[in-house]
């Protein structure tokens, strides 16, 4: 009979949000990751429910490709803490549709299922990607069907858009008119902007590095929990790109989330933990 494998201690109960601040990564299973983020003999069923109590959300990449069922989801949210959120790109079938307009019954089928993540359930990326050309007025109409509330539960929606001949000041102010979020990505392969838009901030910071084992330096992380701590209080961080400041809404807090995507991936996990213990301090 094969010997069962050892499993670690038990693990911390959450790694709660710090003043209305997220931190995470993109997805749980990734093989680098158990050797510097999962502890030895964790059997893979259960990284989620270790890296859910070390982060304080994650963004699930793979609904992008194909959306699981309802139990899936309710599954997912079962394993993890209190207070501990996903956030979930929409299914590319919608977003590479040629009519974005004619997307309703999908866009309804799709949210319908990840309400099943409950008080689990974050912001919902809609991405555009390189290439996906947009026409303005089937966009609006797109915005059009994307409801404020599913069940009873307030919706967060993002979009990312990635053609940069879209991003503009008119993008800023639609974003704006609707109380609608979008990706202020810290990278060099995408539009880049800080633009604050409604009443919670979506960050993808893509510039880990292999060679630092954290991903990035303390200096760096110390900045960024500071630009964290700015927009958590209703601010805007001076050092970062803006396409339109004027106009930006006002609040006196803000949630935010922020994510350590793509780039050194094997670091993230590191990243987003020192980012955490930055905002302890």
């Amino acid at each position: 009979m094969a010997k069962a494998r050892p499993q670690p201690e038990a693990f911390p109960e959450s790694t709660p949000a710090i003043d209305g601040i997220r931190v995470g990564v993109g997805g749980w299973t990734y093989a680098p990751w158990r050797s510097n983020f999962y502890p030895p003999g964790l059997v893979q069923r259960r990284e989620l429910e270790y890296a859910s109590r070390h982060l304080s959300a994650i963004e699930i990449n793979g609904t992008y490709y194909g959306a699981q069922r309802p139990a899936t989801y309710a599954k997912w949210a079962s394993e993890t803490p209190e207070g501990f959120v996903f956030s979930l790109k929409a299914p590319m079938r919608i977003m590479q549709s040629r009519v974005l307009a004619n997307t309703g019954a999908q866009i309804e089928d799709f949210l319908g299922g990840i309400a099943s993540l409950g008080d689990r359930l974050g912001p919902v990326v809609w991405q555009f990607d390189i290439g996906r050309k947009l026409e303005r007025e089937d966009f609006t109409a797109f915005l059009d069907l994307l409801p404020d509330e599913v069940d009873g539960r307030r919706m967060r929606h993002v979009l990312d858009v990635r053609d940069s001949s879209f991003v503009d000041a008119r993008f800023i102010a639609l974003m704006r008119e609707r109380r609608l979020g979008t990706v202020f990505t810290d990278s060099r392969d995408y539009p880049s902007f800080a633009d604050l838009t409604t009443d919670f901030v979506y960050a993808r910071l893509m510039r880990s590095r292999s060679e630092i084992e954290t991903g990035y330096t303390e200096e760096e992380l110390a900045h960024w929990a500071s630009r964290a701590r700015q927009w958590a209080r209703g601010q805007h961080p001076d050092d970062l790109p803006y396409i339109a400041v004027n106009g930006t809404p006002a609040a006196e807090a803000r949630d935010v989330y922020v994510f350590f995507i793509s780039a050194a991936k094997e670091r993230n996990p590191a990243a987003a933990m020192a980012l955490i213990r930055q905002l302890q301090q």
